[in-house]
């Protein structure tokens, strides 16, 4: 049978729609309910998840996150940290031997099955149909009673049972600063299913990667807690605690010993909460109609501290706003718990005893993930260094703008640091994953300082007002998208015209370094060498004996574009650009007078991993 043209075009055409879909994600709308047993430091409860399929699969298969699992000795976290050479100083317990040697023991190892924790589910059905489960460590592994095609809903139910364990890492309970509970990653959370397929991670201890949706969250607990977390309480006019309207009395039941908290919380992919019974409640109500809540223990030795940080949080804030884009949610919270400080949708755990500095440069940080992580939120495992080192580069920046001593680079610790991870010979790729790293501190520094680097290069690269506008571009149009690297590069392009796929190469997908000389200085001619496998445009500043300076810019040629002078009240030459083949440029210098200083990158914004060959005195 020959079918008529018009019908072919129509079914071509519906084919290669379907084919070539644009942007997608998936959706997971929670309704949890759970009852805490205070005492004994369990809960039961029970989710509603309601789960839409925008991708182009049929899926046949879920997969859910167990993370409680992971704080059982045995567990994958626990062999993790017995075997790295370098375990987390919060997770291990150190003794000495009688000839002195230290030995570090996994706290996991050691405990026992009322200090363990763990989230157990069953009565899992699909549309009240019963589907098969699989725990696996800390992920659940679901085949489903029907699959799910694309673009359409299911829903999903299940019972859970949890534990919440010895505050070890994130979550748990009775941290050292005597916070009871801190209920970080303490439900069963859908596993992220994207452009790449199912993330299902093992929980290891690194961070975490989440799908969109609207959370309702009812918590039942004994009426002496205060809790603190993410979304906003509905019910707040029942329960107090400072979280009732102005000029609203409270009546409470008497005879009742529980009270229900009722949060909902739009757009987000995680939830968390912490409570105790000795918090205070503070709240500071901005401007922009966003409430900040300050939750800390009633310890007198931390309210000088904790009073002074709450107009610092505003602050920093109006600097993110300005400086990203808008906080798109009415509230966020500082509370006191975990163990050291964490960020979660509209909110961040953070150890509440120190010093003022200390106490809002991690405010900042754990603020500034607000913004990158559960706004943009890209994939923490895999490219931890857009988060993490993002979030730094913001956070210097406004720290820097706070203080009452200013610096020129407030980026200076990161490019130490990363020169350090360099000399050591343990570094690996940005490109890998976070659980791979052989040791704590290559990740750490590797995610936090190489990646900050790349932002403040690219100051060096293409200009600060480039950056910033590349910042706020970004921002604007992955929010709420999970971007990658590519997003970050194409946008700095967009912005700028420069040609930057070299530079998001070399330094998220290789350890190549930058190694620039001043290799001689004669005849008036100063020649250059490219020792370091990485290319950069190079800026040069020269320094005359009568006191005059002067500057050139040698373009990269593969990057086929000149940033503007930096430094207008010195006088800069633009050169002919430097290819990448050619390890060696020279230039004459045309000043009469006599030449005293020669330096490579005056501004100390290009990551050189052998900065004494950067500058040349001439006697």
């Amino acid at each position: 049978m020959r079918l008529p043209f018009a019908l072919i075009l129509l079914i071509v055409t519906l084919f290669c729609n379907a084919q070539n879909k644009g942007y997608w994600q998936q959706k997971a709308d929670y309704k949890i309910e759970v009852s805490v047993d205070a005492k004994n430091y369990q809960y039961k409860g029970k989710q509603t998840l309601v789960y839409t399929n925008n991708s182009n699969d049929t899926l046949k298969k879920v997969f859910y996150h167990l993370f409680n699992n992971a704080f059982q000795p045995g567990s994958e976290m626990d062999f993790r940290n017995q075997n790295i050479v370098d375990p987390d100083a919060r997770m291990v317990t150190k003794t000495k031997t009688d000839d002195g040697k230290e030995i570090k023991e996994s706290r996991i190892a050691k405990l026992k099955p009322n200090e363990i924790g763990y989230l157990k589910v069953s009565n899992f059905k699909q549309d009240g149909k019963i589907a098969a489960t699989k725990e696996v460590g800390t992920i659940l592994e679901v085949t489903l009673s029907k699959p799910i095609l694309p673009g359409k809903k299911t829903t999903f139910t299940l019972d859970f049972d949890g534990q919440v364990p010895v505050q070890i890492r994130r979550s748990g309970r009775n941290n050292k600063e005597g916070v009871e509970f801190s209920m970080a990653q303490w439900y069963p959370k859908l596993c992220e299913f994207d452009f790449e397929g199912w993330n299902t991670s093992p929980y290891l201890g690194r961070e975490f990667h989440g799908v969109w949706g609207n959370y309702d969250v009812k918590i039942t607990i004994d009426k002496d807690y205060i809790l603190g977390g993410t979304g906003y309480l509905k019910n707040n006019n029942e329960i107090g605690f400072g979280y009732e309207d102005d000029g609203k009395k409270v009546t409470k039941n008497p005879n009742n010993p529980t009270l229900t908290w009722h949060f909902i919380a739009p757009n987000v992919h995680d939830f968390a909460w912490a409570a105790d019974k000795e918090y205070i409640h503070d709240k500071l109500v901005r401007p922009d109609g966003v409430t900040l809540h300050f939750l800390y223990k009633n310890n007198p030795k931390i309210f000088d501290v904790w009073k002074q940080a709450q107009p610092l949080t505003s602050k920093i804030m109006d600097y993110y706003n300005a400086n990203i884009g808008s906080y798109p949610y009415k509230q966020y919270s500082v509370i006191q718990g975990g163990d050291g400080g964490m960020e979660y949708a509209m909110c961040t755990l953070v150890l509440g005893e120190g010093k003022l500095d200390g106490f809002v440069g991690l405010i900042a940080h754990e603020m500034g993930h607000s913004w990158f992580q559960h706004v943009l939120a890209t994939n923490e495992s895999k490219h931890g260094w857009m988060d993490e080192g993002f979030t730094s580069f913001i956070e210097d920046l406004v720290v820097n703008e706070l203080s009452n001593k200013k610096v020129e680079n407030p980026f200076n610790g990161s490019y130490k640091s990363y020169s350090n991870l360099v000399n050591s010979n343990k570094e690996l790729p940005l490109s890998t994953h976070a659980d791979r790293f052989d040791e704590n501190r290559s990740y750490s520094i590797s995610s936090y300082s190489k990646g900050e680097l790349f932002l403040s290069q690219l100051i060096y690269l293409i200009g600060k007002e480039n950056t910033m506008k590349t910042l706020k571009r970004f921002y604007k149009e992955f929010k709420f998208k999970h971007p990658t690297p590519n997003d970050i590069k194409r946008t700095a392009e967009r912005v700028s015209g420069a040609q930057l796929d070299w530079y998001l190469t070399d330094w998220t997908k290789t350890t190549n370094t930058i190694d620039y000389a001043i290799k001689s200085f004669e005849n008036n001619t100063i020649t250059l060498e490219r020792i370091g496998r990485m290319p950069m445009p190079i800026d040069i500043l020269v320094e005359y004996t009568d006191g005059s300076k002067e500057s050139f810019h040698i373009p990269l040629q593969m990057m086929h574009f000149v940033k503007e002078n930096p430094n207008t009240n010195i006088k800069r030459t633009v050169l002919t650009d430097w290819t990448w083949a050619k390890p060696t440029y020279n230039f004459p210098v045309s000043n009469q007078s006599s030449v005293k200083k020669i330096t490579i990158d005056p501004s100390g914004l290009m990551a050189d991993v052998k900065t004494e060959n950067n500058i040349l005195e001439v006697k």
